[in-house]
């Protein structure tokens, strides 16, 4: 048989072929299909088909040893069907792959770029959000950082449990966009409404008299407990701050990052969505720090930070807005990725219904401990740091100013492990990357009990560079803040959400909805109360440093065991969908080229090839 390959791609027989030229030759595996050399071949070419599929068969030539004469061997492509499934081209097709740009689908551009701006106006909001609520319940008048403590115990937790509530119901009744700009827009409308209406008119329902009157009958230990009554607006603006955090950022950004990538996509950019997030952090630093120094040229008698909160409020509007375009260009440019079709969205369930089913996964519970554990441990340093804060900053300015430096020295912190974080979860896999962020916290919260404990011995070290116990410990809090904060944002949050995407869509919505809603605030309230505890029991805050560096080694022992609990729980699942997927491929009957004593190279049926045998 002289069979040969056209130069321009094409298949021709000789006119006279011997049929033992077609006699089927045993192939040592899969190893001399046909692989087509000129990408020109047109859809047209000779080919031969049965039940639907079309079949190619074209000459290769064998290697050559010294000695050994030249033949060809007709080698059919079996997996055409099974390639042509799994959406690859075959011999014969043309390629279809997908514009890249710098190496990157531009189909997977168009979701992670939306994504980058959405996370980059969540995270500038909420760094201001979260520097102001500070400065506010902190620095008001009869207030101070004890507030805190009662705040996010008997205020923050009852309001996130009740949106919780509400949420469930919401996502039973409306789809997913409508329910997205249901929870976003009245966020948006309070902090207008704050900074141009509620703040400027606070003086007139405030009960300023009333709770100074009880705070005279209670006594100064109340003092928490009373802030809350006689700031009571500011006291909402704090918790609806604390809600941006838990509901826009974990609840409907990740929840809609979840649904418009797959795992793959997640692995690879997650981690990066913080670049932008972080430069955020930076900007939005120098915003509250640019406000900050504004209120100082004001002049004598002119409300200066009525004047600042206008300002920033206002641009928290506008980065509001621009998430909601954003998140509607995107769900009007870009397809959902195909999920295994074995994950059926499980029926709709009621309330009490869904927080049982949460509670008896252990995979959920496991999750919800990783943030529980978080919260209580943030929240153990972060109190007793800013109660030395206020100490040394007392004044609104003085205050913000710093929170302003605070936020950018973590932004820049944050984007440089954002830098580290891929290589981490390349390299190590998600089971290392969910242990860095404990282990962080665990070290540098050492180090600045350690300090408040010892700080009167270093006292005449300290002076030596110009420094006070009392500034070295804001100062060690600080940075110990800025790392713990750098490690959540770069690894600990993409490695949470990267653990709800092999779930059902049921369990993915209720369970980021308990989880991110009622956990983070409920692991901080657990910190509050744990701390009103051992200043009930010990007479001050002070006084309970020890036990709380105790409470703390506990707590991130057990965030350390549910990680790796959880690891293998995701990696299974994980490979159950791969698997779930490539059984998905192979369920198309795959029909093979058979040669009769004709030679006519028909397809007569569904043949197996030998895949073991050698050349006869």
């Amino acid at each position: 048989m002289q069979g040969v390959l056209q130069s321009k791609g094409l298949l021709s027989l000789p006119s006279n072929p011997r049929i033992k030229a077609f006699i089927p030759q045993p192939s040592p595996g899969l190893r001399y299909r046909f692989s087509p050399l000129n990408p020109s071949l047109k859809p047209n070419a000779p080919s031969l088909s049965v039940n639907g599929f079309s079949r190619f068969q074209g000459f290769v030539t064998k290697p050559q040893f010294f000695g050994q004469k030249s033949r060809n061997y007709p080698i059919c492509r079996a997996e055409a069907a099974a390639a042509s499934a799994d959406g690859q081209p075959v011999f014969g097709e043309k390629l279809n792959s997908s514009p890249k740009f710098m190496g990157i689908e531009v189909e997977t551009l168009k979701k992670i770029i939306p994504l980058g701006l959405m996370f980059f106006c969540i995270l500038f909001n909420y760094t201001i959000l979260r520097d102001t609520k500070d400065v506010l319940v902190v620095t008001a008048p009869g207030s101070s950082a004890e507030i805190i403590p009662f705040l996010k115990t008997w205020v923050n937790l009852p309001m996130a449990i009740g949106f919780m509530l509400l949420y469930t119901k919401l996502s039973n009744v409306l789809s997913k966009q409508a329910l997205f700009y249901t929870v976003i827009l009245p966020f948006i409308g309070f902090f207008g409404a704050f900074g141009f209406v509620m703040y400027p008119l606070s003086h007139y329902f405030h009960p300023t008299a009333l709770a100074d009157n009880l705070l005279n009958v209670l006594g100064p230990r109340f003092l928490g407990p009373l802030a809350i009554l006689r700031i009571w607006s500011f006291c909402l603006f704090y918790v609806m701050a604390e809600l941006w955090g838990s509901v826009v950022v974990s609840v409907l950004f990740w929840g809609f990052a979840n649904q418009i990538t797959t795992i793959d996509e997640a692995k690879k950019f997650y981690p990066l969505f913080g670049l932008g997030a972080n430069i955020a952090l930076i900007f939005s630093g120098r915003t509250v720090k640019y406000f900050s120094q504004m209120r100082q040229t004001l002049a004598p008698g002119v409300d200066g930070w009525a004047i600042s909160l206008k300002g920033m409020m206002s641009i928290v509007m506008a980065m509001g807005f621009a998430i909601c375009f954003l998140y509607w260009w995107v769900n009007n440019n870009v397809q959902l990725p195909a999920r295994s079709m074995k994950k059926k969205e499980k029926p709709k369930m009621g309330t009490m219904e869904s927080l049982k089913f949460l509670v008896s996964s252990k995979y959920i519970r496991d999750l919800a401990t990783l943030v529980v554990a978080y919260g209580i441990s943030i929240n153990l340093v972060e109190v007793t740091w800013k109660s030395k804060l206020k100490a040394q900053f007392p004044t609104p300015n003085e205050y913000s100013s710093f929170m302003g430096d605070f936020s950018t020295a973590t932004g820049i912190a944050t984007f440089t492990m954002m830098l580290l974080s891929q290589w981490i979860f390349g390299k190590h896999g998600w089971g290392v990357a969910a242990t860095v962020t404990p282990t962080v916290l665990l070290l540098t919260g050492v180090g600045f009990f350690s300090l408040i404990l010892f700080g009167a011995p270093l006292a005449p070290t300290l002076a030596q560079f110009g420094m006070t116990p009392l500034l070295a410990a804001v100062y060690v809090g600080a940075l110990q803040n800025i790392f713990s904060k750098s490690a959540k944002y770069s690894l600990f949050d993409p490695c949470k959400e990267m653990a709800y995407i092999p779930l059902d869509e049921d369990t993915k919505v209720k369970g980021k909805a308990a989880i991110d809603v009622v956990c983070n605030p409920l692991g901080k309230s657990g910190g509050a109360l744990i701390q009103q505890f051992m200043i009930l029991s010990f007479g001050s805050l002070a006084n309970s440093t020890p036990y709380l560096g105790g409470v703390l080694l506990v707590i991130v022992l057990a965030w350390l065991a549910a990680a790796r609990s959880l690891d293998g729980q995701f990696t299974a699942l994980r490979q159950e969908e791969d698997l779930e997927k490539e059984m998905e491929r192979a369920a198309v009957k795959i029909p093979v080229v058979s040669s009769t004593d004709s030679g006519n190279g028909s397809l007569t049926g569904e043949v197996t090839l030998n895949a073991t045998g050698g050349d006869s």
